[in-house]
């Protein structure tokens, strides 16, 4: 059964369009995990006969009501206590899949979870029509799409809010998730649907006398088409810039060996997370460490030292890669050391000057609890001088702590400008699909209508802006119907009197 004819279908009953689908239930809370609560949810046409049964209550559960219940599984004449239970029941439509709903929490004893579902498992029998088995990945959502609780974007959302492993990526997956995308898709929706109207009361009605100017049709749709177009390239170039946000920030720790890049992982991180020696070249290799760095989720890697002379094979690799890694991070910080000579050497140079853009690089100035400071200030002029102002120079100290929240700090601003989100907006990630179909279907479909000149064909002009609306209906799961397009024509002409 398609989504248009689960719509159809709700016009005309009450009664969710999955009503004859199987029962189908599942632990919603994390497996093989050891917790004081589990909860297991259950949606579909016989929650009401598995409440009944589990509890041996006579009485419907009221609907909304957290009740304490005990819960038993009957074999034979013997009833068996599985577990006493907290049983909230939701009654459709009003639930989150549209259907009944019966969530038990229990005790979280893997023990007492297998009991519970095994009881459940038991009281399915095809022969009586009581069809109930366990639920697939994501069937609690896909029932809410089906019964119109959710389109297909607010469906993604909570796929990216269970996910969500920073604040930027729980801000993000809200805005799906509430409707916010679904909105704004929806209004672009209904202008392409009112540019399709006005163009078929054209082709249809063009020499009615109630439409006597058809170029200023034309160009009034034109207007509103290129203006669509351009918010919806603004938008897609907010996707690209904040899809930064979704796999991690990559930040490169680069410096000469012995810096102190792993001392300044480590606090940053504030674990032991690489090895620190006084020995130049200790880190041979890129390590990868994800963290939360005010809310984004960051991947800070380790490197080893560059420098031009080496007779190890495998340092001489490791520079190699971090080289590579310099190249390949959204941002570097180059650590100096301020006791050493020269600050920077000429190779470090040449690669941070010739190989990483100028907004990619944050000067961080180590050991600063080793100088005074009348030498720090002359350290930081002379890499102000090296690298002629570009970069922003922050100094710290790992041995007390001292300008590391003050980086960390610097760390956010620049992440707030490579993902174009700020703490006062909401960042913009969609799903791949999402941004496939805007690209490919939508704006594709806006700039071929766009493209055709006066009134040649305005049959295709209009095939055109189809084509582009149909591309959102795939982003949301709605489809543009013939009665929705007429709708419009008759209410905006008077045509057909």
């Amino acid at each position: 059964m398609q989504r248009g004819l689960y719509a159809s279908y709700r016009l005309y009953s009450s009664v969710p369009a999955t009503a004859f689908h199987p029962t189908i239930y599942a632990l919603s809370t994390s497996p093989g995990q050891r917790s004081a609560i589990a909860v297991v949810r259950v949606t579909g046409s016989h929650c009401k006969h598995i409440y009944y049964q589990l509890t041996g209550a006579q009485s419907p559960p009221v609907p909304r009501r957290c009740s304490l219940r005990n819960l038993y599984h009957a074999a034979g004449a013997k009833k068996n206590l599985l577990d006493s239970s907290l049983v909230l029941f939701f009654e459709n439509p009003k639930s989150f899949t549209g259907e009944d709903m019966l969530e038990l929490h229990l005790h979280g004893g893997r023990a007492v979870i297998k009991s519970v579902l095994g009881a459940i498992q038991s009281l399915g029998d095809q022969k009586k029509g009581l069809d109930i088995r366990y639920a697939q990945p994501g069937e609690f959502s896909q029932r809410a799409f089906q019964n119109g609780r959710m389109d297909l974007t607010q469906a993604e959302g909570v796929a990216d809010l269970i996910d969500a492993e920073t604040e930027t990526q729980r801000r993000s997956a809200l805005q799906s998730f509430r409707g916010q995308n679904k909105a704004l898709f929806d209004g672009w929706r209904s202008q392409i649907v009112s540019g399709i109207a006005q163009l078929t009361a054209i082709i249809d009605f063009g020499e009615d006398a109630e439409i006597e100017d058809t170029q200023a049709i034309l160009d009034s749709v034109r207007r509103n088409m290129m203006n669509l177009d351009k918010e919806i390239k603004l938008f897609v170039l907010k996707i690209r810039r904040s899809s930064i946000l979704q796999n991690g920030v990559k930040v490169a720790l680069l410096g000469s060996p012995n810096a102190g890049k792993s001392s300044l992982l480590n606090c940053i991180t504030n674990d032991d997370t690489s090895i620190v020696s006084d020995t130049p070249g200790t880190t041979r290799d890129a390590i990868d460490v994800p963290i939360d760095v005010d809310g984004y989720k960051v991947v800070l890697c380790d490197t080893a030292g560059i420098r031009s002379e080496s007779e190890d094979q495998i340092e001489i690799q490791g520079i190699k890669r971090a080289k590579a890694k310099g190249s390949e991070s959204d941002l570097v910080i180059l650590v100096i050391d301020p006791t050493k000579t020269p600050l920077v050497t000429e190779d470090l140079q040449r690669f941070v000057k010739e190989q990483i853009p100028h907004n990619q690089v944050i000067i961080a100035v180590n050991k600063t609890d080793l100088v005074d400071t009348k030498g720090l200030k002359n350290v930081r002029q002379e890499v102000y001088q090296i690298f002629n102002g570009d970069f922003p120079i922050k100094s710290v100290s790992c041995t007390n702590f001292e300008g590391i929240e003050n980086l960390v700090k610097e760390l956010s601003h620049v992440f707030q400008g490579l993902s174009g989100t700020s703490h006062d907006s909401d960042p913009l990630i969609v799903s791949n699909r999402t941004e496939e179909i805007l690209t490919k279907d939508v704006m594709f479909g806006l700039q071929e209508f766009l493209s055709f000149p006066g009134t040649e064909d305005v049959v295709m002009a209009c095939e055109n802006l189809a084509y582009a609306a149909e591309g959102i209906g795939k982003i949301t799961g709605a489809s543009v119907g013939v009665e929705e397009v007429l709708g419009v024509v008759f209410s905006r002409f008077c045509v057909g009197k």
